[in-house]
């Protein structure tokens, strides 16, 4: 499933795999419009007569990107052949075109003649009917298009265009696709093809003993022919080269606008500090929208993906890059919460990156038939939370001012609203897992920070008495949390409760992690005797008992599960979870030596991570090899987030030892 490399603008989104192949192709939405479907667009070679594809046993592939950059630097080898291709692959950064260099390297005394031969794999607005291929000899470039989607293909070696091309069908009848003509070293000519159809092309050349010779790929996207042949006339008019070169300078300068100290972090964190905000970017759409993953091979779990932007993921991972400094990039986000945000004040379970409403599986009635809201309250309440997060990295009263009365005034009024009278608690809403609905501990905090957050706002702008009504809902929260949610008998805060008859209700004492909200959103501190307890429990219980280790989501935890060894394994660890442990012994540190717990949870994350810096969702508890998606938006701004959080409390703490 997982996707080793990303590269986008916050328009155009291509996904590579461990073979550097073509596996997602989204336009004109980062998430949205898939024209590749998770197919196999395949890179091959031949060499001296002798075929094979770089997905075959006959290559090692070493994928990579370029430090700090969104240009990426992979390597694959063929040790019978003694030939290596370095390959550098990149997304420009405002036009919508990809490109690709691939160095081949003769690492022997002979000259070896290469042929390499690129494969086209499209389903066009998501799928394979009606598409169109073909050669056209002005520009001897190969075009798919379909209605208002074209995506041209060019390639060259040593300045000579494509020498041999095809178009054909594919996965139709008995047809496989062009790519298996390819195999024999040549391409049989067919100029057109219409429905479901593929292509190959290929350039050949000759490189002399213990020499390099370089070959470009380019592909240019767009709505209109005319557009991509614009495009692809000024990529031609700079060059292939100085284009990608001209990207990687971009994105090095975008990363490094702001600075962290180094405290005692090794080179491998920081750098997967920096990765991680360079693949947070290309989860996000230029209209605002962030993306919670965009690796389409989960369809096949669940014939659904996670193309979304769930305000719960965007809220979290809008705060972490603002922390970071880079606050340009997610101001588009809360504009575009107040865009959907309901009359009533709440916004829904998840969103189409075009911004209509996305799918759901939250019904409108409950069991008895009687009608309910169909959200996660945390989603709403979070979205304020982060926007005073936002307002306080930024001092930016203008932005804030401007959204005020659209975004803020009402999420607040609807969450002041949607009270349990009798509890002092929310009414009942889903979970952040949406899976259960009920009254939650990690929903009530949340409520809590957003209530505080609106307050903090209405302060600003001198309107004391909302901000007084503010303050007291978020009060009742708290007071029905320390009532309610706190159990006496186990000695700390579980997960939630479910409503009975008669303002009844059952409790959840089901482990879970996200009761590290306690301390995140302000209801209480890190270090609350409380807060101690049930954080302590958490981990006890939640870590996974082998040796791959991590934090599981709650006890018993069903997605992707391995195994039904609870008390061993209570769940995959997932990186988000065990971050929050490491979030919590942060903000609980009182000298320098408290921070080695964090720091060994940080080096976890990145001993976990891809060779490309790219974190998945979730482990294999027994291997741990990357479950459900990779990369997962989140995961990746929950490192920002703690990595952040870590030197600021680090500097402030060795000060704080030099003063004495």
């Amino acid at each position: 499933m997982p996707r080793h490399l990303a590269l986008g603008n916050g328009n155009l989104l291509i996904n590579l795999d461990e073979f550097l192949q073509i596996r997602d192709i989204y336009f004109p939405y980062v998430g949205q419009q898939n024209h590749v479907q998770g197919h196999v667009n395949r890179l091959g070679a031949s060499i001296n007569g002798s075929f094979s594809w770089l997905s075959s046993k006959e290559w090692m592939i070493e994928p990579g990107y370029r430090s700090d950059s969104l240009v990426t630097q992979s390597f694959a080898r063929n040790k019978k052949e003694g030939v290596c291709l370095k390959i550098e692959d990149a997304v420009h950064q405002r036009e919508n075109m990809f490109m690709r260099r691939i160095s081949i390297i003769n690492e022997t005394d002979e000259e070896k003649r290469i042929k390499l031969f690129f494969h086209q794999d499209l389903s066009i607005y998501e799928t394979e009917v009606g598409d169109t291929a073909y050669y056209d000899p002005h520009k001897s470039v190969i075009i798919h298009y379909k209605k208002n989607r074209y995506f041209l293909f060019h390639a060259s070696f040593e300045g000579k265009g494509m020498d041999q091309y095809t178009t054909g069908i594919k996965r139709f009848l008995s047809a496989e696709g062009t790519w298996k003509d390819a195999e024999d070293g040549h391409l049989h000519v067919n100029p057109i093809a219409q429905g479901s159809v593929d292509s190959t092309f290929s350039v050949t050349g000759v490189i002399p003993p213990n020499e390099t010779r370089e070959a470009f790929y380019s592909s240019t996207v767009g709505k209109s022919r005319e557009e991509v042949f614009s495009l692809f006339d000024y990529l031609m008019e700079i060059g292939p080269s100085l284009t990608l070169d001209k990207i990687d300078v971009y994105w090095r300068r975008w990363v490094n606008k702001t600075k962290i100290d180094p405290c005692n972090l090794s080179d491998e964190l920081l750098d997967l500090y920096n990765r991680s905000l360079l693949i947070i970017r290309t989860q996000t759409n230029e209209n605002g929208y962030i993306i919670a993953a965009n690796d389409s091979d989960i369809q096949q779990y669940n014939r659904d993906h996670y193309s979304y932007m769930w305000p719960r993921d965007g809220a979290l991972i809008a705060a972490a890059v603002s922390k970071a400094g880079f606050h340009g990039m997610v101001k588009n986000f809360y504009r575009r919460c107040a865009d959907v945000l309901t009359k009533e004040g709440y916004l829904h379970h998840k969103y189409n990156p075009d911004g209509s409403i996305g799918s759901s599986w939250h019904p409108m009635i409950d069991k008895g038939g009687a009608s309910q809201l169909p959200i996660q309250e945390d989603e709403t309440a979070l979205v304020l939370w982060a926007f005073w997060e936002h307002y306080k990295e930024t001092g930016d009263i203008e932005f804030a001012q401007s959204l005020y009365r659209s975004l803020v005034r009402p999420s607040a009024r609807f969450l002041l609203q949607y009270m349990h009278s009798e509890l002092d608690l929310p009414l009942q809403s889903y979970d952040l897992w949406e899976e259960r609905r009920g009254i939650f501990t990690f929903t009530a905090s949340s409520v809590y920070g957003g209530l505080m957050a609106a307050y903090s706002f209405a302060t600003l702008f001198g309107e004391d008495d909302r901000a007084e009504r503010y303050k007291k809902g978020a009060e009742r929260i708290k007071a029905g949390m320390e009532k309610h949610l706190y159990d006496e008998g186990a000695g700390r805060f579980i997960r939630g409760i479910y409503l009975l008859d008669d303002n009844a209700y059952k409790k959840d004492f089901t482990m879970e992690s996200s009761m590290y909200a306690l301390f995140a959103f302000g209801v209480f501190s890190a270090d609350d005797e409380r807060v101690i307890r049930t954080m302590h429990q958490m981990e006890e219980d939640l870590s996974i008992k082998t040796s791959v280790g991590g934090i599981a989501r709650y006890t018993n935890d069903y997605y992707f599960q391995q195994t039904h060894e609870v008390a061993r394994v209570p769940g995959n660890p997932w990186l988000i979870c065990t971050l929050w442990v490491a979030k919590w012994y942060i903000q609980k540190a009182k000298i320098v030596h408290d921070l080695e717990r964090p720091h060994e949870i940080l080096r976890w994350i990145q001993e976990h991570s891809f060779s490309t810096g790219v974190l998945p969702e979730q482990l294999h508890p027994f291997t741990g090899e990357a479950l459900s998606v990779a990369p997962l938006t989140w995961s990746h701004a929950t490192f920002v987030d703690v990595l952040k959080e870590y030197t600021t409390v680090y500097q402030k703490l060795s000060q704080n030892s030099l003063a004495r």
